[in-house]
C-alpha cells in the first residue's frame, strides 16, 4: 500500500508535450512518490539471500569470543623476552598445549610457553604468538626461539575487534548476501526479519503478439519482454506474476489492470505507452489512476508512464514500460528497478561505472542520456577499453545478450572520438 501523495503525480510533467525531463530529474521524482511497504516476516537463514533485511542486526556477542590466536605456533610471555633482552635466543619450556576448541588449562608460568593452533584461546599469562616456523623445538619439551624478532599482541586476534558486543553488525535495508548469512550465523542467528517480498504483476500489449511456442502468422511477432521482464523481476528479488499478452483494446487492458491491481504491489507494463491512435494502455492507466506520461531525454526507452493505480482504496505502483525489447531492458533497469527496491524498503547503492578508453567513434547528441550496448576487455597494457556491439536499434534484442556492459554517455557530451575516455557500466549483477 502506498501512502497519498502531496502531488499529483499526473500534475509532474515538462513545461511542454515537446520537452523531455532528463534521466536524472525523471529518476528523483519517481524515488519521490515511492514509499517502501511496512510488512514484514521471519525467513530462516538458508532461505534469506536476496531478501531485505527488515531491522538492524546487534550482534549479542564479542567475535572473536576471546583472545585467540591467528596462527600455529607457541603462545609465550613479553616478561621472559625481557629477561633476556641481551641475548639473541631464549629458551622455554613447553607447558602444554592448545587447540581451538580445547584451551590449555594449566599455567604458564616464568620460562615457559604453550604451543598453540590457529583459534585456540590465548593462556591468561601470555600475550605472545610466534609462529612455528621461527622456532626450533629441540625436545618435547624445550623450544628455542628468537628474542628480537616478537612484541607484545603480536599474532594475537583480540575479543570483539571483529564485532563487539552491541555494535551494529547488519544495517536494516540490505538485500543480504552470501556473507551476511555467514555473519548472522556466526552471531548465533537461526533465523532474520525481513520485509515481505514484492508481488510485482506484468505483460504485454499488442495484438500482433505471439507467446514463444505458438505459430506466427503474417504480421505477426514473438514477444520477448514477458521472459526478458520475468527473468529481470526474478533476479531483482521479487515475485513476478506473468499476466500473460493482453489485445490492444480498452475493455482487455482495463480488466488486466484491475486484477493487477489486485493481485500486487506493483505493476510493469510493456507497449502502448506512446501517443499512437492504438495505444489505449495509455488512455487506461489515465482514467484509473494518478499516473505521468513522460518522455525522457535518453536513448532508447525514451518513452515512460509511472504512477499509482487508484482502486477501491488500493495504490498500486505502475510502470509503463515502451515495447521495443532492448528499451524495455533500458527501462526497467534505470527506473524501474530501483523503484522496486525502494518500495521494498531496500538501501541499495547507485551502479558503480568505471572508466575505459572508447575502442570506436561513437556518434551521440548533446541533450539527452544514451545507453549503447558494449563489450568491455582489459588490454594487455592494462587498460579497460570498450566497443559497441554495432547497431543500436531498441529492437535489436540480439545486442543485449552479446555485450556485458553498457556505454554510459551523459546528458550534456557528444559525440565520442575513438581514444577517449568513457564510463562502463558492467552487466554483472543486472543482467
Amino acid at each position: 500500500m502506498q501512502s497519498e501523495s502531496p502531488v499529483r503525480i499526473a500534475d509532474i510533467t515538462p513545461a511542454s508535450d515537446t520537452e523531455s525531463l532528463s534521466v536524472t530529474e525523471a529518476h528523483n521524482l519517481i524515488q519521490d512518490h515511492v514509499q517502501p511497504i511496512t510488512e514484514t516476516e521471519t525467513a530462516s537463514l538458508k532461505h534469506a539471500l536476496g531478501r531485505v533485511l527488515a531491522r538492524d542486526i546487534v550482534s549479542p556477542i564479542n567475535v572473536p569470543a576471546a583472545d585467540n590466536s591467528a596462527m600455529d605456533g607457541y603462545a609465550l610471555r613479553s616478561a621472559d623476552l625481557d629477561a633476556a633482552s641481551t641475548s639473541p635466543t631464549l629458551t622455554l619450556a613447553i607447558a602444554g598445549h592448545a587447540h581451538a576448541g580445547h584451551p590449555f588449562t594449566g599455567r604458564a608460568s616464568a620460562g615457559s610457553c604453550v604451543r598453540i593452533m590457529t583459534g585456540a584461546i590465548i593462556p591468561e599469562e601470555c600475550d605472545i604468538v610466534l609462529p612455528q616456523e621461527l622456532a626450533h623445538r629441540t625436545s618435547d619439551t624445550q623450544v628455542v626461539l628468537p628474542s628480537k624478532t616478537v612484541r607484545p599482541g603480536l599474532n594475537i586476534r583480540r575479543a570483539g575487534e571483529d564485532l563487539a558486543i552491541g555494535q551494529i553488525a547488519l544495517r536494516r535495508g540490505r538485500l543480504l548476501t552470501p556473507a551476511d548469512l555467514g555473519l548472522m550465523a556466526s552471531l548465533g542467528f537461526a533465523e532474520v526479519p525481513v520485509m515481505r517480498t514484492l508481488r510485482v504483476a506484468h505483460f504485454s500489449t499488442g495484438d500482433e503478439l505471439r507467446s514463444a511456442g505458438q505459430a506466427l502468422e503474417s504480421g505477426s511477432v514473438y514477444d520477448s519482454n514477458r521472459y526478458t521482464l520475468h527473468g529481470m523481476l526474478t533476479r531483482a528479488g521479487v515475485q513476478p506474476i506473468d499476466l500473460g499478452l493482453v489485445n490492444d483494446d480498452p475493455a482487455s487492458i482495463e480488466t488486466a489492470l484491475r486484477h493487477a491491481c489486485t493481485e500486487a504491489d506493483a505493476v510493469i507494463t510493456s507497449g502502448g505507452v506512446s501517443a499512437g491512435d492504438a495505444d489505449y494502455t495509455r488512455q487506461m492507466m489515465a482514467r484509473l489512476g494518478d499516473v505521468a506520461f513522460w518522455k525522457i531525454a535518453m536513448r532508447p526507452g525514451s518513452q515512460l508512464a509511472f504512477g499509482m493505480l487508484d482502486l477501491k482504496g488500493k495504490r498500486t505502483l505502475l510502470f509503463g514500460l515502451p515495447g521495443n525489447p532492448v528499451a524495455t531492458m533500458v527501462a526497467f533497469y534505470f527506473f524501474a528497478r530501483p523503484a522496486l527496491h525502494r518500495l521494498a524498503g531496500a538501501h541499495v547503492p547507485a551502479p558503480v561505472t568505471v572508466r575505459a578508453i572508447s575502442e570506436v567513434d561513437i556518434q551521440k547528441k548533446s541533450g539527452r542520456t544514451e545507453f549503447q550496448r558494449g563489450l568491455l576487455s582489459r588490454a594487455p597494457e592494462g587498460e579497460l577499453r570498450v566497443r559497441t556491439t554495432g547497431a543500436q536499434g531498441s529492437g535489436i534484442l540480439s545486442s543485449m545478450t552479446e555485450a556485458n556492459a553498457m556505454i554510459v554517455l551523459h546528458h550534456d557530451r557528444g559525440s565520442v572520438s575513438q581514444g577517449e575516455w568513457v564510463d562502463v557500466l558492467l552487466f554483472d549483477g543486472l543482467t
